[in-house]
């Protein structure tokens, strides 16, 4: 049976951690790549008036509550436990002020992701030397197996492979560009020839990582991440 009510917050040790910085603010300056609703839209229209910024106060701590319960709802339960009705008695909220900003639960794990992971998967704004690439490879792993936001990136992995909407809002919306963003960056900082060798690069230190979290059902291990880092860094000509 589905929940219905809010999962357990005490034995999410990481939830605290996520809210502080999963915050209000930073979902207002969050476009809602979703529903293509930009999430500052409310703020900007209505802050003429004190009652209208309460308001909008009101409905980004609403949206703040819906995202939290999601992935928290995610974790506990799984994705096909996972409802409509279970998120919002966890968030407070109506069923129907969740259908105002999103059509279905693969839309609100999917702008949980593109928020999280915006944190979570930076690098640093002039990446310039292997270095960059080891510590953003352990960001990842540490990402795809240890945070809430990765489980929801495994679970609309899965859904991906039955739903073809889903694919093309986690292709389309988040995994395209993230990859065109990695092989710009791993060329850059491994001083490679062309987007096809860092390509290459990239591909034999994540899917690693993606078949042993999705297929192993591993946990993270440092150790194996640097180990796939050493072996393929190695093979790089000097800078």
């Amino acid at each position: 049976m589905a929940p219905t009510g809010p999962p357990d917050h005490r034995a999410n040790p990481v939830r605290t951690a996520r809210l502080a910085h999963k915050d209000a603010s930073t979902i207002a300056a969050q476009p809602s790549r979703a529903t293509g609703n930009d999430r500052s839209a409310d703020s900007s229209a209505t802050g003429s008036t004190g009652s209208r910024s309460t308001g909008s106060r009101r409905s980004e701590a609403a949206r703040l509550a819906v995202l939290n319960a999601a992935d928290d709802l995610l974790v506990e339960y799984g994705f096909e436990a996972l409802t409509i009705e279970g998120i919002a008695a966890a968030a407070g909220v109506a069923k129907q002020t969740i259908y105002r900003w999103w059509k279905s639960k693969v839309d609100i794990l999917f702008d949980n992701l593109v928020l999280d992971a915006g944190t979570a998967l930076a690098w640093p704004e002039h990446p310039s030397g292997p270095a960059d690439v080891r510590a953003y490879v352990h960001r990842f792993a540490a990402f795809l197996g240890e945070e809430p936001a990765g489980r929801v990136l495994q679970a609309l992995l899965g859904h991906a492979q039955l739903d073809p909407r889903t694919a093309e809002l986690l292709h389309g919306g988040f995994l395209d560009e993230l990859r065109a963003r990695d092989v710009a960056h791993v060329r850059t900082c491994l001083a490679l020839a062309d987007d096809d060798r860092a390509a290459v690069v990239l591909d034999a230190v994540l899917a690693p990582l993606y078949h042993r979290a999705l297929v192993l059902r591993r946990p993270h291990d440092t150790a194996f991440v640097d180990a796939l880092l050493d072996r393929q860094l190695d093979r790089q000509p000097a800078r």
